[in-house]
């Protein structure tokens, strides 16, 4: 049903429900009174559940629907492992507890009814699942096992707690230690278990690629493109041919360079900058992939779905098929490539005086990488002797780089300087090394870049008022700031806050202050989990973390959906195409775009994370009973957690701690000795056993060998 007739219907229903007349009835009676034929019994269904998710209607104990006097909330059921959960209801500051025994058959994910308990006060609110109304959940990457009759499978999701019921004749010829996707065919009830049937073996348990799959089926990331998009890709041309660059700006002769890391095949923007006086003009030209990816193609539905590329620790899940975004949508040095250029005028100061969006056509003279372009900015001379000729333009960019950093840094924006994870494989998909990966000065060079032109863009299509999609970055939940100001403050730290509102200046003053600290890592890490989620939205309410009004991602059209659609905005404007016809368009597609993209994002970043947390696992476990030099990274009531230089982080349990009994004070956020008064803090350098690691939990176990060692005696290193 689309959304124009489910509203249509909504208001029919939500009015018969609310007339005088209307006494409670169930979803059959209500089809009789309304002569609703059988056929279409499951759009009123439809209608139904989309009012009560609404908060407009309620559901009886007795499965009869009335007009909702605010006794039930809606919202999405989230299970722990141990059985009981958590309901968030849309608007809600607070989830609902829902203990065990009144979860009634709610599995993770399902949308809920929700009775908030009379004793529901104080600290959190209480409640009761009182209806399913919609199945979170339909398929499930498992672990088969095989017995005489029947099979049942294991749920990777440690959420999902109960074992599946496969009947012998639906399990497609799976073995003991198969992983396999099941699809539920009956949820189970009254402590009956959850019945399913197998849809696709993903290979066996010990097979090469198969653990890193399993989490590629369980996020729900689409692998193959199908035939139809295949044969479009067939048709596009693999060069850019003297008619595709009618009317477009010619930026061939301007020396052009892309820098990516050594590895990256999808080339999506490329540099130029020149110098006139003080005056800098800096050249991102992003590659121009609307001009191949036709709007409501099967090409661009199939890209809108899966939002973005996914880049895993063994493989990238492309948006867009290999031979577009490694072939004629790359800017490949030594051809003409279509690009979409945001071409900005920069004085001495780092402000953006005038600029001109424009399409064009470039070619690319040099494909460099961060660690080249590193090598020549510390003057490494065999790479300045082999890029010469590039060596004043390298210059420039390290110069003006410079400048739009100290321009950002001066209106507050917060800088989170992570390492990330390198996870190096063997050609079986095994991890032998593991690493951070520290940003460059080159790596900076490209960011500064990228944030500038993704800036200007954003500001000048707000100021034309158009239908666009904006990435926006709400200010910090006060109540969450308030927490981050009392605990940093046990470390002799502090924010101001006025009138509970946090400037991001304050918080970059707090990390600068941090710097070479023994508790850097925790309160940079605790800070950004008190921030809010960057998202995209159709609203341009501005980027708290870059303390920038206007921002947009517009760089990176290969890998994200919502440059595409920012391109073909662009585009249209250009060509004189946005006429109101258009803008209605837009206006009514983008906050589906906008939602679809943000959803997708986070799925595609916590697949990342897991599959590098599954390689980190799999890597210490074989390195069992061996020692290393750690430091204490997190203190709970349940451990400590080490981490290692190679970022591995593990816990070391309270009951494995030696020499007194410990206990955890919150206050300090040490484990302190009752007896001894020993004590275990953030950012105390210890040497570590690794005692254990299980893939299925994704965790790592260490013990403390011979406790805390000074940092003396470790030296500065």
């Amino acid at each position: 049903m689309n959304k124009e007739l489910l509203q249509e219907r909504k208001k029919m229903i939500y009015e018969f429900v609310c007339d005088d007349l209307y006494v409670p009835m169930k979803a059959k009676e209500m089809a009789v009174v309304l002569n609703v034929p059988k056929s279409q019994r499951g759009e009123l269904i439809e209608v139904l559940d989309a009012l009560v998710a609404d908060g407009k209607v309620e559901v009886t104990g007795k499965g009869k629907y009335v007009k909702s006097e605010g006794k039930y909330l809606t919202g999405v059921f989230t299970a722990h492992p141990r059985g009981f959960g958590f309901v968030t209801v849309e608007g809600e500051e607070e989830d609902i507890f829902i203990p065990g025994t009144q979860t009634n058959g709610a599995l993770h994910m399902d949308t809920v009814q929700v009775a908030l308990s009379k004793n529901s006060s104080g600290k959190r609110k209480e409640g009761t699942v009182t209806k399913i109304l919609s199945r979170g959940t339909e398929q499930l990457v498992c672990t088969y096992e095989k017995s005489k009759t029947f099979g049942f499978a294991v749920p990777d999701n440690p959420r999902f707690a109960q074992d599946i019921f496969i009947p012998q004749e639906r399990s497609k010829g799976a073995v003991s230690g198969h992983k396999v996707v099941v699809e539920i065919t009956d949820y189970g009830k009254n402590g009956k278990k959850p019945e399913g049937k197998v849809v696709e073996i993903i290979g066996h348990i010990n097979d090469p690629g198969t653990d890193i799959m399993s989490i590629v089926k369980g996020y729900d990331l689409p692998v193959e493109f199908s035939q139809k998009i295949m044969k479009q890709v067939e048709n596009v041309s693999n060069e850019v041919r003297e008619a595709d660059m009618a009317g477009r700006m010619d930026l061939r002769d301007y020396q052009t360079v892309t820098i990516d890391g050594e590895d990256a095949k999808d080339l999506d923007d490329a540099i130029t900058l020149t110098k006139e006086g003080d005056l800098y003009e800096l050249g991102v030209h992003i590659a121009d992939v609307s001009n191949y990816v036709q709007e409501k193609s099967a090409m661009d539905r199939e890209a809108l779905k899966r939002g973005t590329s996914v880049y895993l620790v063994d493989r990238v899940i492309p948006m867009l098929p290999r031979r577009l975004s490694n072939g004629i949508c790359s800017l490949n040095a030594g051809e003409d490539r279509l690009a979409l250029s945001c071409i900005m005028t920069i004085d001495p100061k780092g402000n953006i005086v005038d600029h001109e969006i424009a399409e064009t056509v470039i070619h690319v003279d040099q494909r460099m990488s961060y660690t080249g372009v590193q090598k020549i900015l510390d003057g490494d001379e065999e790479t300045v002797k082999k890029y010469e000729v590039l060596m004043p333009m390298l210059v420039r960019m390290k110069e003006l780089a410079a400048l739009l950093r100290e321009k950002r840094r001066a209106r507050g924006s917060i800088d989170f300087d992570f390492p990330e994870t390198k996870v190096i494989l063997n050609e079986k998909g095994e991890p032998i090394e593991i690493r951070p990966y520290e940003r460059n000065t080159a790596t900076r060079i490209i960011e500064d870049f990228m944030l500038a032109a993704n800036e200007t863009v954003a500001e000048d299509c707000f100021w034309q008022e158009l239908p666009f999609v904006y990435r926006t970055h709400d200010n910090p939940d006060p109540d969450r700031m308030r927490k981050l100001a009392a605990f940093i403050n046990n470390f002799g730290y502090s924010i101001h806050l006025k009138d509970d509102e946090v400037h991001p200046k304050e918080l970059q003053k707090l990390l600068a202050k941090l710097e070479e600290t023994p508790e850097e890592d925790l309160i940079s890490r605790l800070t950004l989990r008190s921030m809010k989620q960057a998202k995209y939205t159709t609203e341009c309410t501005g980027h708290f973390g870059l303390a920038a009004k206007y921002y947009c991602h517009f760089t990176s059209p290969i890998r994200r959906y919502p440059d595409l659609q920012i391109h073909r905005i662009i585009k249209d404007v250009l060509r004189g195409r946005m006429n109101g016809t258009r803008e209605e368009h837009y206006r009514s597609i983008l906050p589906e775009v906008a939602r679809q993209s943000s959803e997708r994002e986070r799925k595609a970043d916590e697949a990342e994370r897991e599959t590098i947390k599954l390689k980190k696992v799999e890597y210490m476990s074989h390195h069992l009973w061996e020692e290393f030099d750690g430091v204490i990274s997190g203190v709970t009531a349940w451990g400590i957690y080490v981490e290692l230089p190679n970022t591995v982080e593990g816990l070391v349990r309270t009951a494995s701690l030696q020499g007194d009994y410990f206990e955890y004070n919150e206050s300090a956020c040490a484990m302190v000795g009752v007896h001894t008064g020993k004590s275990y803090a953030i950012g105390q350098k210890v040497k570590v056993q690794v005692t254990g690691a299980d893939k299925m939990t994704r965790t790592i176990d260490f013990e403390l060998v011979e406790g805390i060692r000074s940092t003396e005696e470790y030296g500065e290193g």
